[in-house]
């Protein structure tokens, strides 16, 4: 498919019903597709797939054409938005230790590249502390570095493993067995709904 095609495609798996906090709906977005202002309509339905929770189809349409588009951080950011329409959303409110104190002397991208261990209360066969995996995605920033604040978002390598997560709950980022951030879940969200065939 074309990148119009995966625009409409996905414009069609928003309720008309709903809009963003400047008011835009899927009536606007067809708007700047019929006007082929591709990019734009882009990011609008990234805008309305943050206020409902919308299907894998519609995240997977927008990765293609940003990908398409050659829109990179977009296209993560949507392919993303993929894994947390299947396996749930995860948020905290992540502080890095500051450089020296911990392993990270430098920032890292934001974009989801980082793979760290957490340390979510889970315990290893005979007790002692087990570390969990997730990517990490942080928000509306484009890196963080030591010493850092942001909130990000958590797609964990067995989702399975982090359901008893709450929100207020503390958890700690390791990149060795040293602690390199500590964090508050915000928010956890099971997997969106599947609609009906």
């Amino acid at each position: 498919m074309d990148v119009p095609a995966l625009l409409e495609a996905a414009s069609l798996l928003v309720p008309a019903d709903i809009a963003t906090e400047n008011d835009i709906t899927v009536d606007d977005i067809w708007d700047h597709l019929a006007h082929d202002e591709w990019e734009v309509a882009l990011g609008l339905l990234e805008e309305l797939g943050d206020v409902h929770p919308l299907p894998h189809d519609f995240w997977e349409s927008l990765a293609t054409a940003a990908g398409q588009m050659r829109l990179e951080r977009s296209a993560a950011w949507c392919r993303w938005r993929c894994y947390e329409s299947r396996h749930g959303i995860i948020r905290a409110d992540l502080t890095l230790r500051r450089a020296g104190e911990g392993r990270r002397q430098a920032a890292f991208s934001g974009a989801g590249v980082l793979r760290p261990m957490w340390s979510i209360g889970n315990q290893t066969s005979t007790g002692g502390e087990a570390l969990d995996i997730a990517r990490l995605w942080v928000e509306f920033m484009p890196a963080l570095g030591p010493g850092e604040r942001s909130s990000v978002r958590l797609a964990p390598l067995d989702p399975s493993r982090w359901r008893h997560l709450q929100p207020g709950q503390t958890i700690t980022m390791h990149e060795d067995r040293t602690i390199g951030g500590t964090a508050v879940v915000l928010e956890v969200q099971g997997p969106a709904a599947t609609p009906a065939p």
